[in-house]
């Protein structure tokens, strides 16, 4: 059985993504997150033979070389990647400081490279035409007050991306972005009602991100159903103006 690898797979967007490939799809899942919760708990009883989490903090990127040689790799193949997990510095840069701003780098662009590096090498390995999925976001886009630094994590992300389409198509090996706009999920949960607002005003619905949504899109960037998809953005924001 060919597995998806999920980063931040217990969070509200990655919950979505498992749910979906486990119900709609034959792929088996392998969930990589800094903890663990109930719900993983009761997808790996559910699923015993297709659901397995870890508990891996992306923000040590130096050691993701042994966890994929030691633990991921043995639970292979791999087919596919979703980077969902990141992290949110918000800060005007005039406050921008050393430390927070390295830890959303490592977290929201380093361990991504890294691990499509070890994933690219599992699909060479296995002959496997995989699928990368990068989850960007609307404000690599379009400009928020607050999240100058977490958008170029996010443009960054979308370029390695773009390149590494490049790179690979004529192995069989597509790289594609979902970038989704604000969602009711923890990584928006210190924002004010009045700056949600301020937000959803600016969609053409008026309203927030169905992770569903995004989450049925990324689903279908893994499946062969988007065999000819790849070094693309998809958009997934309501209709941010």
């Amino acid at each position: 059985m060919n597995k998806i690898l999920v980063t931040g797979d217990t969070g509200g967007l990655g919950s979505e993504i498992v749910r979906i490939l486990l119900e709609k799809t034959e792929f088996g899942i392998l969930g990589v997150d800094y903890r663990n919760t109930s719900e993983a708990e009761k997808r790996v009883e559910a699923y015993p033979e297709r659901y397995l989490h870890f508990d891996f903090d992306l923000e040590q990127v130096d050691k993701i070389s042994e966890f994929y040689l030691k633990t991921l790799k043995e639970h292979g193949p791999i087919a596919g990647l979703v980077n969902n997990a990141a992290f949110a510095y918000d800060d005007i840069v005039t406050n921008a400081a050393v430390d927070p701003l390295e830890k959303m780098f490592r977290i929201n662009f380093h361990a991504p490279v890294m691990l499509t590096k070890y994933v690219i090498r599992d699909m060479l390995l296995h002959d496997i035409s995989g699928s990368l999925v990068h989850i960007s976001s609307v404000a690599a886009h379009t400009g928020y007050k607050g999240l100058s630094m977490y958008a170029a994590t996010k443009g960054a992300l979308e370029s390695f991306s773009r390149t590494v389409a490049r790179e690979w198509g004529a192995k069989g090996i597509r790289s594609n972005c979902v970038a989704p706009g604000f969602m009711e999920t923890q990584i928006s949960s210190t924002l004010t009602k009045d700056q949600k607002d301020r937000i959803y005003k600016r969609t053409s619905m008026k309203k927030a991100t169905n992770p569903v949504s995004v989450a049925e899109t990324i689903v279908y960037l893994l499946t062969d159903a988007a065999s000819s998809v790849s070094g693309s953005v998809y958009f997934v924001d309501n209709g941010t103006l």
